[in-house]
């Protein structure tokens, strides 16, 4: 018997919330595959199970809160306890097999495998007690053991591996029980063929080729408890709100520049560095960029006291089905742009999926938030303390703009605007230096002169 204990999620977690097991009482499990569920003040992420064999017996039921290295499961050989009482079916359907000789011509067709069934069928109607004796032959106990043994071979691939294109995560699983999509139609753009939220979304709205009113949800008219990560989230947007001053500041951006080179360099980039490049990337060097030049934007108020931090870790916004989470990219600035866009996909995949650790989820001192990914244009993003501002980036829209042609005229062309909108703590930074630090990523972005830190 092996003991499945909660590790260490984190230098700051010392406990956890069982929210769902994914295994049952004698189920078969094998190394690396999701176990359970488990919420921190953190972040919600799946525990693998350390051990191949059989879930033996649960210690820990949903909802319940243990210290970090507490036994959550024991995992074993053999049948587990709760299921010995179905055991006893498996000889009851042996027992016929040793009639089967009883037949004259029965011992020649034991050996060949297809012809196993064919007794097993017949075993019903034999009824009389007289083939007992016949049990006793050295050919009965023979027979059984090929057929025993085949279904023990057979449930090994039962169990699959966590990185297996067929494994569907939790959440994907729920949402598409909701949305009433059938996985087996999904094709998955995720690594390894594996299905993803975005593919769900996909499929939807391929399904609806016409404009129709979105259905009711679910949730509509119900009442449900608040997850973990929601509470704790709640709690810390009340207490930026109470103890910070927070204000907002917005500048538009041509990044007109910035389309073009991404529309030139896209199949490129996506062959080369293994994904689509999106404006993102772009928002996050130029954010970090500008944060050495502006260090009160990259500060943290302690006391009376500013500490401006000497690395610039940017986090950036990942919405996920249990609330708003945010990874850390460590020294921004220094990577390029095929770094970010591939840093920025991974991480917001494995934060959808419960794969980062608490570790990746702290030590950010500045926030990015892609306010434009659902089309505002932009809004005011809270600050969430200690870090003391966040850059919220609307969506990239074309429109009509004033520009100076050649002649160094006004004139009206089609171009690639965007929003920026910076909510920073009034205690410590002031209108004056908040506009400093956009009209700096501005005027990066406008620059356009990104191929040198491709990285391609």
């Amino acid at each position: 018997m092996s003991e499945v204990t909660l590790p260490a999620l984190g230098e700051s977690v010392t406990e956890g919330t069982v929210t769902r097991w994914l295994k049952n009482v004698g189920d078969t499990v094998a190394v690396d595959e999701p176990l359970v569920e488990v919420s921190t003040d953190k972040v919600d992420t799946e525990i693998p199970s350390p051990f191949a064999g059989t879930l033996q017996q649960i210690m820990v039921q949903e909802d319940e809160t243990v210290a970090v290295g507490a036994v959550l499961a024991v995992i074993g050989e053999g049948a587990a306890p709760a299921a010995a009482a179905a055991e006893p079916a498996a000889p009851v359907a042996a027992a016929p097999i040793a009639e089967a000789p009883a037949a004259p011509v029965a011992p020649a067709p034991v050996v060949p495998a297809p012809v196993v069934p064919a007794p097993v069928a017949e075993a019903p109607v034999a009824a009389p007690a007289a083939p007992a004796p016949v049990a006793e032959a050295p050919v009965a106990p023979a027979a059984p053991a090929p057929v025993a043994a085949a279904p023990v071979a057979a449930a090994a691939p039962v169990a699959v591996p966590n990185n297996d294109s067929s494994y569907v995560t939790p959440i994907v699983r729920k949402l598409a029980a909701e949305k009433g999509i059938d996985l087996a139609s999904v094709k998955g753009t995720g690594v390894g063929g594996r299905i993803r939220k975005e593919d769900l979304a996909a499929t939807q709205g391929s399904s609806q080729a016409s404009y129709s009113p979105e259905p009711a949800s679910p949730l509509r008219g119900t009442v449900v408890p608040m997850s973990r990560l929601r509470k704790v989230l709640a709690e810390r947007a009340v207490a930026s709100m109470q103890q910070s001053a927070q204000l907002t500041s917005v500048v538009e951006v041509d990044v007109t520049k910035v389309a073009n080179l991404r529309t030139r360099i896209q199949a490129e980039f996506t062959q080369k560095a293994g994904t689509k490049l999106s404006f993102m990337p772009f928002f996050t060097l130029a954010a970090a960029e500008a944060l050495a030049a502006n260090p009160v934007i990259n500060s943290t108020v302690e006391d009376t006291n500013i500490v401006y931090h000497g690395q610039d870790n940017l986090s950036f916004a990942v919405e996920t089905e249990r609330g708003l989470l945010t990874p850390v990219i460590k020294n921004a600035s220094s990577l390029t742009i095929a770094q970010l866009a591939q840093s920025i996909a991974d991480m917001a995949e494995r934060t959808r999926n419960n794969q980062l650790t608490p570790d990746e989820l702290s030590g950010g001192t500045f926030t990015l938030t892609n306010t434009g990914s659902r089309g505002a244009l932009f809004d005011t993003p809270v600050v969430f303390l200690p870090q003391s501002a966040i850059l919220g980036t609307g969506i990239v829209t074309k429109r009509a703009a004033v520009v100076k042609d050649q002649d160094g005229n006004d004139a009206i062309a089609i171009r690639s605007m965007v929003y920026l909108a910076l909510s920073y703590d009034h205690r410590i930074i002031d209108g004056a230096d908040a506009s400093r630090y956009l009209m700096a990523v501005k005027a990066r972005l406008e620059d356009g002169q990104f191929e040198s830190v491709l990285g391609i």
